[in-house]
Formats: structure tokens, sequence, C-alpha cells
């Protein structure tokens, strides 16, 4: 895992200085080295910038940047199968200086071209000059693990893991892209391929992107599509076979994040997911798995104990650590620098803990992203498969005039919605009603501030931008309300929320996250799963469970999800109070001018007098405006 950073100046106005600076913002993604690549060519400089945090191959002579003949790369990731492609290089007449992945890379490239992105196993952003070719190619992989940002204007291209090192570069001017802070308000992150920052962009999953240091064209190319696997028939298969086939490939894309010259360790919620990420690794390897857990001192909120239950039925080496609220809370003035995009996900807090717990013993720490969004884990996907049908069974005009109707009355101002907190739901349901696809269903479940609530912050000002959360690319033979949620998740939520939350938090302390169940293999193979092996009876994950409850009892497993709990309605309230008086006075809104500060102050208001509801709504506002001071008020 490492951080990369560079440009390709047309205008011959970069330096080497400036890229060792872009490469140093991002000196916590990787403490063991920072390595630069500056070349005046005939049309341009061309600076490739990395920080090294060392995984595999721990020698200098496996240092980025790395070259081999016409190509120079820099790169952030593992490819996890790096010795089954070096063997066939090998066979075909390659020889290697290192035993990285980074070299196999450049020989896999040398050999094969773009098609070698198809030898890949892992998660990667990479950056590589072709000489040769007078080309730039930057990759970014299938699910989105690794970030990839880029800007392109005036004859400079920028390119970087994180924001912060673009911003840093001399002169670049920062302006915030008003379509991108709408996305931000409604879901709390920014949809790929935007950004917060007007201009830059994020390179989307499974593309890669091509510059021509000659024509300056750039052109964009998907080389890989989560629905290319939904778009094909669900396989005939039972139960028994199904499960089977299922434990072998996570076992072997498990047992494949394994690989490094470091120690490795587990993070060990005690949920299903990470139960199934521990129990089939500790099955096949001898040497007790290091697990983590961090516990909170609510015990209400706490899964700590069924965690240590967990580990100590499948006698991993487990560490736990209770955290007070205190140091909970001493984090939130750290998220600006390390998530240097407005993030809301309070979620990021626990897992910056236990990247800290897990920091001490390990340089590499398993997560267990993507269990939910493969194989149907989310509580909305309870809710669309019960009533989608129901919604639907009401006839059109009966529905259409209930949400008239309901139009015609505003919630906030009925009482018993007011004091009952139901404002927010009325305003769903009237949606719903209105429009009861699977797309408003989960715009509904999903979003914070509503498309109208957005406008009316942002004073209508902000046109939306169209992403992943609208895609129709799932053809309609497969287009069921499941598989349709299942597969726009997978592209948005996991990648602009999940993926990002666990990226920046791991290398906050220079932690390596690996994201097992996001191998190719996994998602194409369960893609085709029949919907029932996923979701049967009401039971979410079915498959999965059966596949855990082989390695676990079930008296251990089967019980109501908890998670780490972020008492944040309550924080704000209390603890957080004096900070979101801050952040949200018309002195700092006026400061920007982005928000009707009016409507921003009622939000407040209606909090503080019992709306709990609207919680959520300060946070996502408190978390821009620390970002804004953090990175705009400059």
């Amino acid at each position: 895992m490492c951080g990369i950073a560079g440009f390709i100046d047309f205008n011959n106005k970069s330096s080497e200085q400036t890229l060792g600076q872009m490469a140093q913002c991002v000196s916590h993604r990787g403490p063991d080295g920072q390595g630069v690549f500056f070349r005046q060519t005939g049309s341009a400089q061309i600076g490739l910038g990395h920080r090294r945090l060392s995984i595999i191959d721990l020698s200098t002579s496996a240092n980025q940047p790395m070259s081999f003949g016409r190509l120079h790369l820099v790169f952030n990731g593992e490819i996890y199968n790096y010795n089954e492609i070096r063997e066939q290089l090998i066979a075909k007449g390659h020889q290697f200086q290192t035993h990285s992945d980074t070299e196999v890379i450049l020989h896999a490239w040398q050999e094969w071209g773009e098609a070698a992105i198809q030898h890949w196993r892992g998660m990667f952003a990479i950056t590589l000059f072709d000489e040769e070719a007078k080309e730039i190619i930057c990759i970014r992989d299938r699910a989105g693990v690794k970030p990839f940002h880029y800007y392109w204007k005036n004859g400079l291209f920028l390119f970087g893991s994180e924001l912060k090192s673009i911003i840093s570069y001399p002169g670049f001017s920062r302006k915030v892209s008003k379509p991108a802070l709408k996305t931000y308000l409604q879901y709390g992150y920014v949809s790929h391929p935007y950004t917060i920052l007007e201009g830059v962009s994020k390179l989307s999953p499974g593309h890669l992107l091509r510059l021509n240091l000659k024509t300056r064209e750039i052109k964009i190319k998907q080389y890989w599509n989560v629905y290319d696997y939904y778009n094909k028939p669900k396989l005939k298969i039972g139960l028994e076979e199904a499960t089977a086939e299922t434990e072998r490939i996570l076992s072997e894309s498990f047992q494949l994040r394994m690989v490094a010259d470091v120690p490795v360790g587990v993070f060990l919620s005690g949920g299903y997911d990470s139960s199934c990420v521990t129990a089939l690794l500790q099955k096949n390897n001898a040497e007790k798995i290091k697990t983590f857990t961090i516990g909170s001192t609510d015990g209400k909120l706490n899964e700590a104990p069924y965690a240590k239950e967990i580990a100590a039925f499948l006698e991993t080496d487990h560490t736990e650590y209770y955290c007070s609220p205190q140091e909970a809370l001493s984090i939130i003035p750290e998220l600006p620098h390390f998530y240097d995009e407005p993030f809301a996900d309070s979620s990021a807090i626990p897992t910056i803990l236990v990247s800290r717990l897990a920091k001490k013993k390990v340089t590499v720490a398993l997560s267990a992203d993507g269990g939910d969004e493969i194989f149907a884990g989310y509580n909305r996907y309870d809710y669309i498969t019960r009533y989608t049908q129901k919604i639907n069974s009401i006839p059109t005009p009966i529905r259409k005039a209930a949400a008239a109707t309901m139009e015609l009355f505003n919630a906030e101002q009925i009482p018993f919605l007011k004091k009952n907190k139901m404002a927010s739901k009325y305003g769903k349901l009237k949606n719903i009603l209105a429009d009861p696809s699977p797309l408003e269903l989960l715009n509904n479940l999903s979003q914070v501030f509503t498309d109208k609530e957005s406008d009316k912050i942002l004073n209508g000002m902000a046109n939306g931008l169209k992403t992943a959360h609208t895609s129709t690319e799932l053809l309609s033979g497969y287009n069921d309300p499941l598989s349709f949620m299942m597969a726009i998740d997978y592209q948005t939520y996991l990648v602009d929320d999940i993926l990002q939350k666990v990226d920046r938090a791991t290398m906050s302390v220079s932690l390596e996250g690996r994201e097992p169940f996001l191998d190719q293999k996994i998602i194409e193979w369960a893609a085709q799963l029949p919907n029932e092996l996923k979701y049967y009876n009401g039971q979410k994950k079915y498959i999965l469970k059966e596949i855990v409850h082989k390695h676990l009892p079930k008296e251990i497993m089967e019980r109501p999800k908890m998670g780490f709990g972020i008492p944040l309605a309550s924080w704000l309230r209390k603890e957080l109070r004096e900070l979101v008086n801050n952040y949200l006075s018309e002195s700092k809104l006026s400061e920007h001018g982005l928000f009707n500060i009016a409507v921003v102050k009622q939000i407040v208001f209606d909090f503080y007098n019992g709306m709990n509801e609207n919680h959520l709504k300060i946070w996502h506002l408190l978390m821009f405006q620390m970002w804004y001071e953090k990175w705009m008020e400059k």
C-alpha cells in the first residue's frame, strides 16, 4: 500500500521540487520511503511521485517509481496473484530483478499491453508512462478499492491518491463544485466520477485513462463492468452445490489476501462477514490469525463480547480494546485532514480506532466490506423485497391521488408528525406513492437530504449530476428489485462511502487495508446466483450464513447486529453542541454563501427542540463546514 502523485505538464512550468512536495502530502500512506521520476520530454514534463509502505519484497530494489525498458510506473495497491503471473512471464523469457508485484506489472504490460489487466487479481491505482508510445496510462481496480483523482485543464494533468496532493500544486485554484455538493448532502459522499472541487475527477472503478502526449487527447475506457455478470442468466443450481462452490471461491480469494512479507491481521466485528473471513482463513492456516476488535463502553451499542467469543471458538490471536467516548470524540477534529473531501459516514471514527489498534501488531489488516452488497445484507433489501409488491398492488390512480393529497400539506406544520419525529418519513412515503420504482425506493432509503431538500438548502442553485445511482444498465430480463439495488450499491455506496472510509482510516496510520470479499471472482460468481440463495424467506445473506454455520455455532452468530455504535444524536446535543453552534453559525455560513442560512438555522432549531431525525442532516453540514475551513480557507 502506498501513495502516488504527479503531473504531466505541457506548459513546462513544473519542477522536481514540486513533485516531491506533492508526494510528501501523502507521506502517511507510505512512511518507508519517497521516490520521484522527473523527465523533460519534447512535449511535456513528466513527474511520477511515490510514497512507499513496504509490504512485498522489503528491499530497496523494489522501490518506486520503477522502470523497465520504455515503461515507468508508480503503483498503489497489491496484485495478489503476482507469483502466478511471474511464472507465466518467466516461461515466456522474462527475467526479474526483484520479488515485487510492481515489477510483475511492468513485465506484464510489456508482454500483453492492456490485456495484462485481465490477469490481475488485486487492488490498484496505477500511472504508467510509456516512453515509446508517448502515452500516459492510468488504471483503477475493478471494485474501486484504491482511489485515483485527476485534474486536466490548460495543458496540465495532475493526479494523486488523495486530493491533498492536487491541491498542493502551486497556483491550483480551489472552487467548490455546487452540483457535487448536492450529491454530498444527499448521500454523505461525493459520487464518482466527480469530486467536491471543480475540475477534479475520480477515475471510476474498472476504468483506464489514456493521455496521448502528442495530441494531448484523453480517452477513458471501461475494462470491467459488474453489470456484465448481473445481466447473465441465473445459474440453475441447488443450495448444497452452490454453498460448496461459494465457499471454495471465498476461501481461495481470502487466502490470496494473506500474501505479504509483513504481519497480517483481520478486523473482527462479530458479524457474519468478518466472522466468515476469519473462520475460513483460520481453517486454512496453521498459525493463529491475528484478530482485532474495538469495543464501546456503551453496552447497548457494543458487539465486542460477541467478537471475543467468536475469536475464542476459532482460537485466533485476539486483541480487543474498549474505547471511551472521549477517545472517539477526539478523532472528529482530525477527520477533515484524512478525508480531504467532505465525508459524513460517522463509522469512520471506529474504523480509525480499530486501525490504530491493529497497527501496533500488524502492517496489513483484512476488512470484510462488500459482503452486504454481494450477498444481500442490508436492511433496505428487506424493505424493498417486502414492500415493493405491496405498494405496486395499490391501483395507480389511488396511489397518485394519495400522493397529490399529501403534497397539499407541509409535514413540518402538522403537530402530530413533528412531535413524533415523522416529518421526513411523511415526505418519503409521499415520494414512494408517487413513484414506487426500485430507484425511488432506494433514494428514499439512502438519502439524508432529498432532492427537494437539497435544492432548498442550496437555494436551488445546483443541478443534479449523472452518477451510477441512476444507472439503467441492468437489462429488463434481469431487472428484479433486489438485483437492481445490489448492483447500484456495489457501484455507489460501496465505492464512495465504504471503501473511501476504510482506505483513509487505515492509511491514516500507515496500515494496509485489504478487502477479501472484493476479488472479482466472488462478485462474478455471486451475481449469477439465484436471488433466493442470497435472500430467502426474509433471511438476508442466506448462503453466506450457511457457510459460516459450518464453522461457527448458530447460537453464537444468530443475534441482531449492532456494530460499534456512535451515539451521534446525543453527541450533537451535548459534547459537540459548541462545535455545531460555531460551524453552523450565521457568520461561518456567510463565509462561502453556499447554504440558505435560514434553512440551516431551522434544521438546528428543530433538532434542539426534539426533532431527532435531523441529526444526520446536522452531521452532514458540520462535516462540510469543518472540511471547508481546513481546505478552502487558505
